[in-house]
């Protein structure tokens, strides 16, 4: 049975609801512990003076900001633990917002908000009028001994809690952005003809963690005496082209275009066939698309 990480009332105008958290996904790596090479034991970290210069226990610690280049402030546990908000037992609808407003990138944890006893009824009418009215919740809770604002919002199964990144705490990179007055009309519908040949469903179990799988299959044949077999190196990408022009050379002259043009990174390929081309994966096997600028019906192969 899953633990819980928080339990108290949610309340959002008159309604108060009693609800509990579950954490909802966390990373999954390989761990390792670090081991002294001469003789495999463990080895343990050392806390070093260097003014000093010997070790010193861990509780001869304690936590300094540096104010200044060099220069620190020591605070005491108890000084954090004054200003610290204490875990209360209410999160708090602040407001309601329209779910296509809210950008992904201020997510940061995912919980699962279930209702508690006595909490159903007022549960699955705060979800369906979330889900009918396209909107999630802005709440306030405290927990953790931080205070975080939260966004509710309707999943497959009941209301998903995710806590959220400050405005301060969102990275502002000059180089991050995006000039589109160069796109041509014929380059952008060529783009969604793309898009469109490999649109599929999401299904989140296609996807798989390929390193941690190989990490783990070379120690399993390590402790089992096997070879270790070099995974294999991704295939070569191609240099990047002008698409849309290899199209109306390709159309004008009848001709495949040359091998670089045709291989793609992950095994998709930029086919012409009689005088047709597209980039499409293995999958899309004599699916029809219309080339507007052509006019043109046109089948794909692999």
């Amino acid at each position: 049975m899953a633990s819980t990480v928080w339990k108290g009332h949610l309340t959002f105008g008159l309604l108060s609801l009693p609800v509990k958290l579950y954490s909802a996904a966390r990373s999954e790596s390989v761990s390792f512990n670090q081991l002294h090479k001469a003789d495999n034991s463990r080895v343990k970290q050392v806390l070093y003076c260097q003014v000093e210069d010997k070790p010193i226990a861990r509780t001869d610690i304690v936590k300094g900001y540096e104010y200044e280049k060099d220069k620190y402030v020591v605070v005491e546990d108890e000084e954090i633990k004054k200003v610290a908000p204490k875990t209360a037992k209410t999160m708090e609808v602040l407001e309601f917002v329209k779910t296509a407003e809210v950008d992904p990138i201020y997510f940061d944890a995912s919980y699962y908000l279930a209702p508690d006893e006595a909490g159903e009824k007022p549960y699955a009418l705060l979800f369906e009028a979330l889900k009918q009215s396209a909107c999630v919740g802005v709440a306030k809770i405290a927990m953790h001994n931080r205070e975080h604002i939260v966004i509710l919002r309707p999943g497959a199964r009941g209301i998903l809690l995710h806590t959220m990144y400050y405005k301060d705490e969102i990275r502002q990179v000059e180089e991050f952005r995006t000039d589109t007055s160069a796109i041509q009309d014929k380059e952008l519908a060529l783009a969604k003809m793309l898009i469109d040949s490999l649109l599929a469903s999401f299904e989140p179990d296609k996807y798989k963690d390929t390193y941690r799988d190989n990490l783990m299959s070379m120690i399993k044949a390590k402790i089992e005496g096997k070879e270790i077999v070099e995974t294999a190196a991704p295939s070569h990408k191609a240099p990047v082209i002008d698409i849309l022009e290899a199209l109306k050379m390709s159309l004008a002259e009848g001709k495949k275009p040359p091998r670089s043009v045709r291989e793609t990174s992950g095994g998709s390929r930029l086919l012409l066939c009689d005088g047709c081309c597209l980039v499409v994966g293995e999958s899309h096997l004599h699916r029809m698309i219309i080339v507007s600028e052509f006019q043109r019906t046109v089948p794909i192969f692999a």
